[in-house]
């Protein structure tokens, strides 16, 4: 039966290329958690029978499809919201596309070599345990490599599936593990000759699969305090006239009309760089809104760029307005956007090519939670929530989490609809309420299952308004973090190779 389910030929290629393109239907919008197996699965038939630098190659047209299709909304940022020329637009998305295929095809790679390399008696037990290891640890690698980027990690597909209730144990890497575990299963299942081993591979799946959903009636956290009441601002203001001279006033004074119809709330937030101006330049508008909001017992969380006068270093910031005075900093920067990587090499290159960049500075690494009405509120900013291991720095001291956002940058795409999927699965990570406020869209209060409680119409001017309960608790991601899950998998192949190693050697000596 295995010899025939190997696909060693050219149309093997193009299987997993269009395997590739299928998986991000996995993620949000479409959500159809299911591909993921399917297309994993195809991914690992295809390795069957070839050579480690052929999976190579198949791993990385798997991640050109994928990425692909799943990723290349980051043209629009980058032309119609950049300003970059067409032809360059097209070049650097491409680029980035080929960049982020290198770490599948690096995962099929070294997988495929230790599979072939090992002298277990079961080549499908060594296929069980390597492939989905192999997979999980480059995927961290990915998240954390030229500061990283874990868009579309496995796990995230997972957020509506049973699967989801591995989050707060050990975070999405370990759902993504699980994921990887279910295809090679599926395949270990499809391809044996024995009826009864297949069997077995099948019962250890869907083991899994019970044992994991059984997580989910696990309350990790609990109420702390009794509910508050938020309100999360939408100004919907269009990115290419967001920093208009001539659009300040006007943006100020909306989401200030927007908020005074509010201020029975608890706590108000503003999105990311709500207000147009530099700190020091905005003073007179947050004095006023300090006053308004102190005459209405209401707190308030703003966005801005922040520079003291004379100062060189500016911040992407969330300024607290009203009550506890404080200042959070955007810590992890995005590349090429935000600030310029190994700008000594690359300042001269990007010059020629005319992009438009901006040089903020990162904020502190490990900076304290803010106190906002009564409660102790972790906050990240826009990309910051696509890292698991940072948002866990203010717990568990932190009772909410804030993320805020301008998605406008990537317009009608399917990249808002994927950044609040990631969202949401903090939420679930950490057992918090997680406030979402963002320019035009996704705005979104997430519970701590990492459902939503409460979502805003997309483009569109709109105050969220809803109740949460502050949290308290500590989920064993929040403990520990991903050291867990990594370690399970460097365990995992270290003790296949060792295994392997020591049969290889008694093997050579009885040859002696």
């Amino acid at each position: 039966m295995l010899s025939r389910i190997k696909i060693t030929r050219w149309y093997g290629d193009v299987l997993v290329l269009l395997a590739g393109a299928s998986m991000p239907l996995a993620f949000a919008p479409f959500s159809l958690y299911p591909v993921a197996f399917f297309s994993l699965a195809i991914l690992y038939i295809s390795w069957l029978g070839i050579s480690a630098r052929r999976a190579f190659i198949r791993g990385g047209l798997f991640g050109i499809g994928m990425f692909g299709f799943g990723v290349t909304w980051i043209f629009i940022s980058i032309h119609e919201y950049g300003y970059v020329s067409l032809g360059l637009s097209l070049a650097l998305t491409g680029l980035f596309v080929l960049v982020l295929s290198f770490f599948p095809a690096l995962s099929a790679y070294l997988a495929v070599r230790l599979h072939n390399a090992c002298f277990f008696r079961s080549r499908h037990l060594s296929m069980v345990l390597i492939y989905p290891a192999m997979w999980v640890l480059v995927e961290w690698v990915r998240g954390w490599f030229l500061t990283g980027f874990p868009w579309l990690n496995l796990g995230y597909s997972q957020i509506d599936s049973p699967l989801a209730a591995f989050a707060p144990v050990l975070g999405v890497y370990g759902v993504s593990y699980l994921v990887a575990l279910t295809s090679v299963l599926l395949v270990a299942t499809l391809i044996h000759n024995n009826g009864g081993i297949r069997g077995y591979y099948l019962t250890v799946c869907v083991l899994v699969w019970v044992l994991v959903a059984g997580m989910g009636k696990i309350h990790w956290t609990s109420a702390v305090d009794s509910p508050l009441t938020v309100s999360l601002v939408q100004g919907n203001i269009p990115q290419e006239i967001k920093w208009l001279p001539s659009m300040r006033d006007p943006t100020i004074e909306l989401y200030t009309r927007l908020s005074s119809e509010h201020w029975d709330s608890d706590l108000i937030i503003w999105p990311e760089t709500a207000i147009p101006l530099f700190y020091g330049q905005a003073l007179p508008y947050l004095e006023n809104l300090e006053k308004l909001a102190r005459q209405h017992g209401t707190d308030m969380l703003v966005g801005l760029v922040y520079q003291e006068a004379g100062a060189k270093q500016y911040y992407n910031s969330m300024v607290s307005v009203g009550g506890q005075p404080g200042v959070y900093h955007k810590h992890h920067l995005v590349p090429f956007t935000e600030y310029l990587p190994l700008s000594g090499m690359l300042q001269a290159f990007i010059k020629i090519l005319d992009v438009p960049m901006s040089d903020f500075t990162p904020g502190e690494l490990g900076q304290p939670p803010l106190t906002l009405a009564g409660q102790k509120i972790g906050i990240s900013i826009c990309y910051e929530d696509a890292f698991g291991e940072e948002v866990i720095r203010a717990l568990p001291e932190a009772t909410i989490l804030v993320n805020v956002s301008n998605d406008a940058w990537f317009g009608g795409s399917i990249a808002p609809q994927q950044h609040v999927e990631i969202a949401r699965m903090r939420a679930l990570e950490t057992g918090r309420y997680l406030l979402r406020a963002t320019n035009t869209g996704i705005t979104a209060v997430i519970d701590p299952q990492g459902d939503f409680a409460a979502v805003a119409p997309q483009f569109k001017e709109y105050v969220l308004t809803t109740s949460i309960v502050p949290m308290a608790g500590a989920t064993p991601y929040v403990r520990f973090g991903n050291i867990p899950i990594l370690l399970l998998n460097v365990m995992i192949l270290l003790g296949v190779f060792l295994v392997s190693r020591g049969k290889q050697t008694s093997q050579f000596q009885k040859h002696q």
